[in-house]
């Protein structure tokens, strides 16, 4: 069921959540990052560097930097596609399980506090 929100009402939604990122006690992640870790999370896999740099246009580099990121946080592993050798198959991890419905559970309370 679509959710009508008036553009402050976004804002004010998306400011709330990423303070409450914030604060936290966890690292934050970059916008890039956390793209790349919902990508990952909710779209059924398989995800590879290639795909992953493809489907978010932006260089192999860039997502090689943000698994490498993610992975030190336990968020995602890396592992070499046995039948492909060159790919590089992203898999998920119970920590990144957990930060994504984490993150999920942050949006529902924050958006059932927006004024109407």
């Amino acid at each position: 069921m679509p959710i009508d929100l008036r553009p402050s009402q976004a804002l004010r939604l998306w400011h709330d959540v990423t303070l409450d990122l914030v604060r936290d006690d966890q690292p934050d992640l970059s916008a890039r990052q956390l793209v790349v870790l919902l990508t990952v999370y909710l779209e059924p896999p398989p995800h590879t560097v290639r795909g992953l740099a493809a489907k978010l246009r932006v260089t192999k580099p860039a997502i090689t930097r943000a698994l490498d990121t993610m992975g030190r946080m336990g968020l995602v592993s890396r592992r070499r596609d046995e039948v492909d050798r060159r790919n590089v198959v992203i898999q998920r991890t119970l920590a990144g399980a957990l930060a994504v419905e984490r993150l999920g559970d942050i949006i529902v309370a924050r958006h059932r506090e927006l004024p109407l």
